[in-house]
């Protein structure tokens, strides 16, 4: 189990930190998204990449 992270004298929880671990994948595969047009298969593409966010947040926090 992680423990709180310090940042300047103020505890930061470890999920702060997974969060933004899966947001930068999330903006690494929206390249990928991009190249693909990924657009033309899904009826919402917004609404699908935050289901991917939140695919990748529970993969991040499994894995660390």
């Amino acid at each position: 189990m992680q423990h709180d992270l310090a940042i300047g004298g103020i505890l930061v929880s470890p999920f702060i930190a997974y969060a933004l671990i899966a947001f930068a994948l999330l903006v690494a595969l929206r390249v990928v998204f991009r190249w693909i047009r990924f657009g033309r298969f899904v009826a919402n593409p917004p609404l699908a990449e935050a289901g991917i966010y939140v695919c990748l947040l529970a993969l991040v926090v499994v894995l660390l």
